[in-house]
């Protein structure tokens, strides 16, 4: 008897890999019932940009007769993924949340994509982002709202926002986003799921739109710590078509997941971090320590070095002007077709003078320096909030002119943006709900090149919780 879609949803991308790979479920079974959830519940969450169903589960039949004649299997054989809206690959559109760019198709695969055909995974379709990736509230005027599955009444935040959604409603297995200023971590962490932002140049960008040259990284989004080790490890690598993609060796980021954490140090910080945080957030986030404390990790009180401040003020000029360089020609011959709130931000980054931002690059050097120095020759990983406050309702994120609106966009990355400047990974993971029933999450940041230690973490952490295996109360009675 084939397993149900409720039974099939309720299994982990790695649960599922294994599986298939262990005969006991097919990889069009699975497909099946991935479909059947798409179909049923994307209505109402909108997730989804582009789907092909067909070619789907015509490669779920290819897996299972590979499978059938006793062909290698990668690690990810038959496992249904979708992507945020902004990897390129021939014969499918990339319309990376735009009206610019409706039509566009690419003219070659982007290499994490084929790396992740490589090990076996197959993309049902694209998913929500905003407008160009350019805002971490989820919002996109030119796609019905992606919802968040927790509450219809809540952001999903971005602007990997269909990534998250489909992720935590069970819709696919996992989901590839980018992270400029906290892509991939906010709406993790708004939905209840895992995240990974990789160290600057593990991952390569080739085929992938480009938002900010120097901030711009790639990840993946799903349930656990272990189904991002495995994707991770799927598509990390150096790339030829990447010159900014590292040659670092790539780890066994699964094989690596049990290895003790005793004696590791775990910083909690002094400053920045933990400054304007609701009092829920502040103890869910002091509440998981006792977890990593518990498996024999100290834990260390560390004060935050002022230049922590300075790189959250340098991080948006940055991101501004690249991505203002970016749009120069389309902006110029498509204004009218860029939201209000994307083409204003645009403009102000067209106005950042050349000296300033040569000097915020520059400067790059001497703040990881003065970092490394300071934080990680005490600890091992920073353990801080994700989001300072329970995800924000709708209302409270619509776009206006006005200061409220403003100091509501900056919050949403206020943690997570100073990481993607200095270059450091991060993971995001879900440590509990606060009083609205709303998921809260901390991020560990590491090292360059120190995903390993990471996922470690992470994955040790959710053994002895389970607040990852939580079903979004928003699925409930949806039909």
């Amino acid at each position: 008897m084939a397993p149900s879609e409720e039974e099939l949803s309720a299994l982990t991308l790695s649960d599922l890999a294994d599986a298939i790979r262990n005969g006991e479920i097919s990889a069009a079974e699975a497909m099946a019932a991935t479909l059947a959830r798409i179909e049923r519940l994307d209505p109402h969450l909108n997730a989804f940009i582009w789907r092909d169903g067909e070619r789907a589960m015509a490669r779920a039949k290819e897996a299972d007769a590979a499978r059938g004649r006793g062909d290698e299997m990668g690690p990810l054989h038959g496992v249904p993924l979708a992507h945020k809206d902004m990897f390129y690959r021939p014969g499918r559109p990339s319309t990376c949340g735009s009206v610019i760019r409706r039509e566009f198709q690419g003219r070659e695969t982007a290499t994490v994509l084929k790396r992740l055909d490589q090990a076996g995974a197959i993309e049902v379709g694209t998913l929500a982002m905003v407008e160009f990736a350019m805002g971490p509230h989820g919002y996109n005027g030119h796609l019905p709202r992606c919802r968040n599955t927790w509450d219809f009444e809540r952001i999903p935040c971005g602007s990997s926002s269909g990534s998250g959604t489909a992720v935590a409603g069970r819709l696919v297995y996992g989901a590839l986003g980018s992270d400029t200023g906290g892509s991939i971590r906010c709406p993790a962490a708004a939905n209840g799921i895992t995240g990974m932002s990789p160290t600057y140049g593990r991952v390569s960008r080739y085929g992938a739109m480009p938002m900010s040259f120097s901030l711009d990284v790639m990840g993946p989004l799903a349930r656990t710590a272990q189904d991002c080790a495995r994707l991770l490890g799927a598509i990390a690598g150096r790339d030829g078509k990447d010159a900014s993609s590292s040659r670092e060796r790539v780890p066994n980021y699964e094989g690596e997941l049990m290895r003790s954490i005793v004696g590791l140090r775990v910083g909690v910080p002094e400053g920045y971090f933990d400054e304007d945080l609701d009092d829920d957030v502040a103890l869910l986030i002091e509440e998981s320590l006792d977890v990593f404390k518990s498996r024999g990790a100290r834990i260390l009180k560390i004060k935050m070095p002022d230049v922590v401040n300075k790189v959250a003020e340098i991080h948006p000029l940055v991101m501004k002007a690249e991505g203002s360089a970016n749009h120069g020609a389309w902006k110029r011959a498509h204004a009218e077709d860029y939201s209000e709130e994307v083409g204003k931000r645009l403009e102000a980054g067209f106005f950042i003078p050349a000296g300033d931002y040569i000097n915020a690059l520059q400067y790059r050097g001497a703040a990881l320096q003065e970092f490394s120095d300071i934080v990680f020759s005490k600890i091992d990983v920073l353990h801080t909030p994700v989001l300072p406050m329970p995800t924000p309702t709708l209302e409270a994120t619509q776009y206006s002119d006005g200061p409220a609106y403003l100091k509501m966009v900056v919050a949403l990355t206020r943690n997570t943006k100073v990481v993607n400047y200095f270059g450091y990974p991060a993971l995001s993971v879900t440590c509990g709900f606060t009083p609205d029933g709303m998921p809260t999450s901390f991020q560990l940041i590491g090292r360059p090149f120190s995903e390993d230690l990471l996922l470690r973490l992470g994955h040790q952490y959710q053994l002895e919780t389970d607040w990852h295996e939580r079903t979004p109360t928003a699925l409930a009675g949806l039909s």
